[in-house]
């Protein structure tokens, strides 16, 4: 199933992925809300189609995606490019999976799935949609990295590797693409209640620190982001954890770092 109405926009576009839950749901309903042409595209294509529904065919398309299929991501961008009036102004990159429970515990197969998911479908996302964001001006790239890429976290140690990975891309990229007017920034929450955040009570970090933010707050972020006009920013924080803690960690000696990171870990 496939919601793919053909309408004139004459608007902004933004392509989200992971859209049929929570933070890629409520990004998708607050660009809608503002204005927006949408492109909603999860594994899940029945919920999609069903928000895509409910923000109505003039304002939202939808369709299924698996992010690691590169032919996938060819043809989605290539139907959602006509759709939207062929313009591209935003690719999020939200689609990820995550692991919560320690390392030797979790599958080889869960392992490896993170890293397809959350890195290489990153990046096939970003090969593909190239084409697409350099013929649109203005455009931006924002990908969704994660507060556990300022210091590795235990119970999420392959978890945290793919948001490392997220980061270290996002910045190169970044520097590439400003060359050819492309913006490329991510975003880093900290805990959010969300349906990945469901294990997320066993954790100790997540005990300590408090799942304190919602799906909406990162898509606030979200929107700050793909909206804002003023200097250029690569890294944004969501939640003041999240912001303390980089901020910590750029001011602070790594050992001060590791044994703050250790003692919320126990």
């Amino acid at each position: 199933m496939t919601h793919n109405k053909r309408v004139n926009v004459n608007r902004p576009t933004i392509f989200v992925t992971g859209a049929a839950s929570g933070i890629g749901r409520a990004c998708a309903e607050l660009f809608a809300e503002r204005g927006w042409f949408v492109g909603l595209y999860d594994m899940n294509e029945v919920a999609c189609a069903a928000l895509a529904t409910a923000l109505g065919r003039e304002n939202a398309t939808s369709g299924k995606l698996d992010v690691r299929d590169p032919e996938a991501w060819q043809t989605t961008l290539a139907t959602f490019w006509q759709h939207g009036g062929q313009r591209l102004d935003v690719l999020l990159n939200n689609a990820g999976i995550i692991a919560t429970a320690p390392f030797v515990e979790t599958s080889l197969e869960k392992h490896k799935a993170m890293v397809d998911i959350n890195v290489a479908g990153t990046i096939t996302g970003c090969h593909s949609a190239y084409p697409y964001l350099q013929k649109t001006q203005g455009a931006r790239l924002i990908n969704m990295a994660s507060a556990t890429a300022i210091y590795g976290q235990p119970e999420l140690a392959t978890y945290s590797a793919t948001k490392f990975a997220v980061r270290g891309f996002t910045e190169a990229l970044d520097l590439e693409w400003s060359k050819v007017g492309i913006r490329v920034s991510d975003i880093w929450p900290s805990f959010v209640s969300s349906p990945m955040a469901v294990d997320f009570g066993h954790i100790h970090s997540a005990k300590a620190l408090g799942i304190r933010l919602t799906p909406n707050d990162v898509a606030k972020t979200v929107w700050k982001c793909a909206t804002t006009q003023r200097p250029h920013k690569t890294h944004w924080m969501v939640g003041r954890q999240a912001a303390l803690m980089a901020l910590g960690t750029r001011l602070g000696p790594s050992a001060l770092t590791r044994r703050m990171v250790g003692r919320l870990s126990r």
